[in-house]
């Protein structure tokens, strides 16, 4: 038994050079701060679990994790499924967006504890991922993807360095048009060498104007469909209507949280492929009873954004196709979603992939990644400990 005795909260915020105002516009001598946090989670017998999360190190999880963690002192570290249903329980008046990182933790402390990694307790078959390159949204000022020849010339790149599958996010104006014409422009460059993909983010602003996009990536051959137009892909009802007017899988649910909810809306008809974000869907426990419940129906599922947790998940889970390399674009030297905070070679970058497409599963116990804490408690902003 491991007793938890102290759990460690601790902010930061790292510069992001040649990027903004946000995370998905380059602008050359732009520099933006990015807030994160890591949370660490000690017991009684001297182990020790971190995560620091990429994507979902939002302030609103990071006050959902401050208010539940006092809540795990002095509970038994391995019981992650009961404490998973407790935190559901204590966050049941907001999205549960904070289980996430204290869920993480507690299987990076086992990790350690049993010297094995995530993906070996998981029962992980695969060493390697193959992976798609997600984009940046493209931008009118120059830099990045400024132009449709841009988002061509990316993903022949792309597809140079090995990388099979490139997922488009557009320019996010609403106009269908201009979301064709860079489907239209990469499909022509790559031909049949890609598996494309295209994601509006929610941007097209009617059912139509969907509908005429779903029918361009039935013309196009595109493997999927992501989250369409402005209901931020909430409405099970809505895209199993959509899915009578056109016949490419749709990938949906990135913005429902939680394993009952995302359960609904598969079985509502809502989707053809489960959106899961680990880092916002309940952590490794949450990931797993989402995969788990879809393979069960018949149903494939994909992971949002990147990081070593994903990573081991989808070690462990078949009914995947890709590691989500996002975001990326071409003047982009590191993926900014990527927190600078590891001391060994680990990265989620186009440049981080091998020749054969594929990123490695971390071997190391736990997350089987090592963080640099010199440079994560130099750049500290606030620290809260609970014990």
């Amino acid at each position: 038994m491991s007793i938890i005795k102290r759990i460690s909260v601790q902010s930061y915020t790292y510069t992001l050079d040649d990027f903004g105002p946000n995370i998905s516009t380059y602008t050359q001598g732009v520099s933006i701060e990015i807030p994160k946090f890591v949370v660490t989670i000690e017991t009684d017998d001297g182990l020790r679990g971190s995560y620091a999360p990429h994507f979902g190190a939002t302030q609103h999880a990071l006050a959902q994790v401050n208010q539940v963690a006092p809540s795990l002192i002095g509970q038994d570290a391995e019981k992650r499924e009961l404490i998973f249903e407790r935190l559901k329980s204590v966050l049941r008046h907001f999205d549960k967006t904070g289980i996430a990182a204290l869920d993480v933790a507690l299987w990076d402390l086992a990790g350690k504890k049993y010297n094995a990694s995530i993906s070996a307790l998981l029962g992980g078959y695969r060493e390697r991922l193959p992976v798609y390159a997600s984009t940046t949204p493209g931008q009118k000022s120059p830099g990045g993807l400024d132009s449709v020849e841009r988002y061509a010339d990316f993903a022949e790149g792309c597809n140079a360095k090995g990388i099979s599958a490139f997922k488009i996010h557009s320019f996010f104006d609403g106009d269908p048009k201009n979301e064709i014409g860079i489907m239209t422009a990469v499909r022509d460059r790559v031909g049949d060498k890609m598996k494309l993909m295209t994601d509006p983010a929610s941007s097209l602003p009617s059912f139509m104007a969907a509908v005429e996009v779903g029918r361009a990536c039935d013309d196009l051959g595109f493997f999927w469909y992501e989250d369409p137009y402005r209901d931020a892909s909430s409405s099970a009802s809505a895209h199993k209507r959509l899915r009578d007017f056109i016949k490419t899988p749709m990938l949906i649910a990135e913005h429902i949280r939680g394993f009952e909810q995302k359960a609904d809306f598969v079985l509502m008809g809502g989707t053809d492929i489960l959106h899961i974000d680990p880092e916002l869907d309940g952590g490794i426990t949450g990931t797993m009873k989402l995969a788990h419940f879809c393979d069960a129906v018949g149903m494939e599922v994909q992971l949002h954004t990147a990081g070593p947790m994903h990573r081991h998940c989808m070690s462990a889970i078949p009914n995947t196709h890709f590691y989500e390399l996002g975001l990326v674009n071409p003047d982009r030297v590191w993926n900014g979603l990527q927190p600078p905070i590891y001391a060994d070679d680990y990265g989620d970058s186009v440049g981080d992939v091998g020749a054969d497409g594929c990123v490695p599963v971390p071997t190391g116990p736990g997350l089987g990644v090592t963080y640099d804490w010199d440079k994560i408690n130099a750049w500290e902003t606030a620290a809260v400990v609970f014990e």
